[in-house]
């Protein structure tokens, strides 16, 4: 008996020498693979901004000028980041006067707004329609996916942020509600 209670105990000393000898090797690759991620993710991260481009701005820093020619004239329009007219995603601004209005249109791409101040309403349909407009105040967020047809009316001075993926294209329902096509 005094045997067997021996060889149990080394077989139990043993397993728990496995044990911890196992565990110890999990840690030290579990180490060297954490290491190892972290020095890609090193190698991988983005430059640091350049002191030649802008990526901060408070009101006052921001360059407005006037809108697109594919938007109603009267708005203004502050590009924040990247180039709404190439292949990258791009953040901007609008400024539009009271009872500002945009026929309806669509993108081809994903669109995110957000109101910063005074009120964007928002209808969707193929036709401006003041009855299906709803109002968004000052912290709203929305966005338009793909095809979706929608028309936009201010309430009141309104700015608005404007972020997607370039080329930002305005395709009007009706031909005739497109500015650039007005000369």
């Amino acid at each position: 008996m005094k045997r067997t209670m021996a060889v149990f105990a080394a077989i139990m000393i043993a397993a728990v020498g496995v044990t911890l000898s196992a565990q110890d090797s999990m840690k030290k690759s579990a180490d060297a693979k954490m290491t190892k991620s972290n020095d890609k993710m090193k190698k991988e991260a983005p430059a640091k901004p350049s002191s030649g481009k802008k990526n901060a701005y408070t009101p006052a820093e921001m360059t407005w000028g006037d809108g697109p020619p594919f938007i109603p004239a009267g708005a203004k329009m502050a590009v924040l980041d990247g180039n709404p007219m190439g292949d990258e995603v791009y953040t901007l601004r609008l400024k539009v006067p009271d009872g500002y209005k945009v026929g309806a249109h669509w993108h081809p791409k994903r669109e995110e707004v957000t109101v910063i101040s005074g009120t964007l309403k928002i209808g969707m349909g193929d036709k401006f329609d003041a009855a299906k407009l709803k109002g968004y105040p000052p912290g709203s967020f929305f966005y338009m996916d793909p095809d979706m047809h929608h028309f936009a009316q201010a309430k009141g001075a309104t700015e608005i942020q404007i972020h997607g993926r370039g080329p930002v294209q305005f395709n009007y329902v009706d031909p005739n509600d497109d500015p650039s096509k007005k000369k």
